[in-house]
């Protein structure tokens, strides 16, 4: 039997949200609610990303981005081959797109800049590890994850995944979701480093389509592996520019 609840909602009670809370909302709070007038706010400063971050990504054309650890040092082959990347990208017109912090991405800007190309940086405010590398030469910030990789999204004739944490590997699988719906154009997506995706393709080969029919070969096919800067370019160069989405 379920009980009703013996509390009277009047028109004074507070509307409220309970939404997980920032360190800054926590602080000087006695409750983990939040009014629905605060919520509204928020709601506003969604949308001025979303115009913001439009409206950047519309002064330029034939964008790349690029995905990969931020903990990459500079002496990893990975780095190297990201920088080499950015690089001939940038000679042959390309914008270079990052999440604008260190590591890979930092590689990215860095080959870009160098050819004297469009290194954009799209940043997020994180606690650790995330702030905008020295190579960027466009670039803007969000508070969201999720505003960030729209724009990340939006516009690139082709994803580039070089090897990642939990970070990129989100990333690579909502481009791919994207692409599998329907919901975005197909442009190729890249994943260089065999060492590092190989053994996750052969995963969902054996076990999500073969075991459990959950994904079709098909479909596990809207990826291609590499293994170098110059794989990589070859499939990117072919690609055809598009429009948002």
């Amino acid at each position: 039997m379920i009980k009703k609840s013996k509390k009277k909602v009047t028109k004074n009670t507070p509307t409220i949200c309970r939404i997980p809370l920032t360190p800054a909302d926590w602080k000087d709070r006695k409750s983990p609610a939040v009014a629905l007038h605060e919520i509204t706010w928020r709601i506003f400063r969604i949308m001025a990303e979303f115009v913001d971050g439009f409206q950047f990504l519309s002064e330029f054309k034939r964008e790349v981005t690029i995905f990969g650890s931020a903990r990459t040092a500079e002496s990893n082959k990975w780095y190297q081959e990201a920088r080499k990347l950015g690089g001939m990208l940038a000679d042959c017109g390309f914008t270079v797109i990052t999440g604008g912090g260190p590591g890979i991405m930092a590689a990215a800007n860095r080959g870009a800049s160098e050819q004297g190309g469009i290194s954009v940086g799209l940043n997020i405010e994180l606690p650790r590890e995330q702030r905008v590398n020295e190579y960027v030469t466009h670039g803007r910030g969000f508070h969201y994850f999720f505003t960030r990789k729209v724009m990340l999204a939006a516009s690139a004739q082709a994803y580039v995944f070089f090897p990642g944490g939990f970070g990129t590997l989100d990333e690579f699988f909502e481009m791919v979701v994207l692409i599998q719906t329907g919901k975005a154009q197909k442009v190729p997506c890249i994943c260089v480093g065999k060492a590092f995706w190989q053994p996750l393709k052969e995963y969902v080969d054996m076990v999500i389509v073969k075991e459990f029919g959950m994904v079709t070969k098909e479909e596990n096919s809207l990826y291609k592996i590499v293994d170098s800067a110059e794989e990589a370019f070859e499939m990117v160069e072919t690609s055809s520019e598009r429009t948002f989405f």
